[in-house]
């Protein structure tokens, strides 16, 4: 809706009663008047009335644009706050994925890490346990060459000793009795053995007569309490100072079968 605002000057002239006053309207923005005397029409120069127009914004539309760019305001922070919203969510499911990404990868680093950590304790664990095998065989080994080689010695002692005297109580060079011989037999490897038969029999490692070895005492009455001793040769033989008839002799066990049997060496 618009306002215009009509600015008139008027000059009333004097009339007659027989003047009458014609408005023709406006011409080139002046409005001209037309007076009629007694028949005539005059022309009276009236003052011109000028019109100007202004056009006012209305309160209507004002409003309507106030509105409208609040709501597209309101509009676009909404979407703005939407938008940062969104992407927060992002950010906090992109960081959440990172973490377990890093716990994942930790804790598979961790399993690995053990894993690696026992494959490295069991290959120790074996080469050890490999180690000492070895080093048992070795023993076994060394132990086995000195003992056969210690017997050997025993057993050459002994043979060196046949038909030699048996005298009570004696321990050699020229006369034994039976545990006289065998501590003399043994002193010659470095194994030094009790002085009397009893003594001896509890000593080494007691072995079955069936799986005898060259070197083996053998005993006659029971452990702690022999009465008599001897050594095994080997080939079902072995040698003893028996008695004074017979002074240092060689024997088959099959003549006179000891009790029990002990390995020394």
């Amino acid at each position: 809706m618009s306002h215009t605002a009509h600015i008139r000057s008027r000059r009333k002239p004097r009339r007659s009663a027989s003047t009458w006053v014609l408005r023709t309207g406006v011409a080139g923005g002046v409005l001209s008047t037309l007076a009629v005397t007694g028949g005539s029409v005059s022309a009276l120069a009236a003052e011109s009335t000028a019109e100007t127009t202004v056009e006012m914004p209305t309160v209507t539309d004002t409003l309507a644009g106030a509105v409208a760019q609040s709501s597209a305001a309101t509009e676009q922070a909404a979407l703005d706050y939407e938008y940062r919203a969104e992407l927060e969510k992002q950010r906090e499911r992109a960081a959440d994925a990172a973490r377990k990404a890093a716990k994942k990868a930790k804790l598979e680093a961790e399993r690995k890490a053990e894993a690696a950590r026992k494959a490295k304790a069991r290959k120790a664990a074996e080469a050890r346990e490999r180690a000492s095998r070895a080093a048992e065989r070795t023993t076994l080994s060394t132990a086995s060459s000195s003992a056969t080689g210690s017997a050997a010695t025993v057993l050459a002692f002994l043979e060196a000793q046949l038909g030699k005297a048996y005298v009570m109580g004696a321990t050699g060079p020229s006369a034994y009795d039976c545990s006289g011989l065998t501590q003399a037999a043994f002193r010659t490897v470095g194994v030094d053995l009790p002085r009397v038969s009893q003594d001896q029999s509890t000593t080494g490692t007691p072995v079955s007569l069936d799986a005898l070895q060259k070197g083996d005492l053998l005993f006659w009455g029971g452990t702690g309490s022999a009465y008599h001793v001897a050594v095994y040769v080997g080939d079902g033989m072995y040698i003893d100072a028996a008695n004074p008839s017979k002074g240092v002799v060689k024997q088959k066990l099959s003549d006179y079968p000891p009790t029990s049997a002990t390995r020394v060496l």
